[in-house]
């Protein structure tokens, strides 16, 4: 297999329970890394059909991995 040149690092920080649903899920379909799983659920959510785009004025301390995003606090999904 060739190999694949990723050129952006991003940083991401996450609370104590969203490492663990990630590790969970990860494990769960036997992903080989953090990283993986990751790109994994981004190509996933990027698929997902009725993607809204976020409100101005939104932080990144609104947009969790467990719990609500603003649309579904408000009950808008």
């Amino acid at each position: 297999m060739g190999e694949l040149n990723r050129g952006e690092r991003l940083q991401l920080m996450l609370t104590r329970e969203e490492v663990t649903a990630l590790d969970d899920w990860r494990f769960k379909k036997r992903m080989p890394s953090r990283a993986s799983a990751i790109r994994e659920l981004l190509k996933r959510g990027l698929a997902a059909e009725g993607f809204e785009l976020a409100e101005a004025g939104g932080k990144s301390k609104d947009y969790g991995v467990v719990g609500d995003s603003p649309s579904e606090a408000d009950g808008s999904d």
